[in-house]
C-alpha cells in the first residue's frame, strides 16, 4: 500500500478519536471511514496500539512543524530560535483537539494515548530530538555530538513536561526554557 492510504488511515483515526473518543474506535469503523477493507488497516498499522503510536506521532509533526518555522525565522540566535519555537509549541497545544482529548483522558484516551505523551513517549521524545538537534547542528555551538544530544533530549523533555503540564503562561515558560537551554548548550541568552 502507499503511504497515501497509511496517512489517510492515521488521519481518519485521529479524527474518529478526537470526535468520537479513542475507546469507540474500531478497526473495522476505521477501514469505513478511511473507505479501505479492515484487513488494510491491519496491513498497514498492525494492532490499535501501533496506530494509537500513529496517530500521537502524526500529532507531534504537526507540533514540530511549528518548530521548524521558529528555527527558519532565526538562524542566527539558536537561543531566541529555541524560544520561538517553545512558544509556538505551547500556544499551539491548547487548539490541538486530539492533544486536549488525550491529556483529558476522556473516552479511553488516558490508557492507550496519553502513556505515548509520558511513560511511553520515546518515539515522540526520539523524533521531536532529532528535529531539533538537526537544527541546533546548523549553528556551530562547538558542542561534540554526546553533549548535544544530552542537552537536547533535557530540552525536549521539558517542553513535553509543560506540553502535558502547563507551567505558566506560554511566553513566560518559553522565557524559561530558552534560559535552560542556553545552560545546557553553553551559550548566552
Amino acid at each position: 500500500m502507499s503511504v497515501r492510504t497509511r496517512d489517510r488511515i492515521v488521519a481518519a483515526a485521529a479524527e474518529m478519536a478526537t470526535d468520537e473518543g479513542w475507546s469507540q474506535l474500531t478497526m473495522a469503523k476505521l477501514a469505513r471511514t478511511a473507505g479501505v477493507s479492515r484487513q488494510t488497516v491491519y496491513n498497514e498499522l498492525g494492532s490499535k496500539s501501533e496506530l494509537a503510536e500513529a496517530v500521537v506521532l502524526r500529532e507531534v509533526a504537526v507540533f514540530l512543524g511549528r518548530v521548524d518555522d521558529a528555527f527558519r525565522d532565526h538562524p542566527d540566535n539558536a537561543i531566541t530560535a529555541i524560544q520561538a519555537a517553545a512558544y509556538a509549541v505551547l500556544e499551539t497545544a491548547p487548539s490541538s483537539k486530539l492533544l486536549q482529548m488525550i491529556l483529558g483522558g476522556g473516552n479511553g484516551a488516558g490508557d492507550d494515548l496519553l502513556p505515548l505523551l509520558t511513560t511511553r513517549s520515546g518515539a515522540s521524545v526520539e523524533t521531536a530530538a532529532a528535529v531539533v538537534t538537526e537544527w541546533l547542528q546548523t549553528y556551530g555551538l562547538g558542542l561534540d555530538d554526546d553533549h548535544l544530544q544530552v542537552a537536547v533530549d533535557a530540552i525536549v523533555r521539558l517542553m513535553f513536561s509543560h506540553i502535558t503540564h502547563p507551567g505558566g503562561p506560554a511566553d513566560a515558560v518559553a522565557r524559561d526554557v530558552a534560559w535552560v537551554a542556553s545552560r545546557l548548550l553553553g551559550i548566552s541568552a
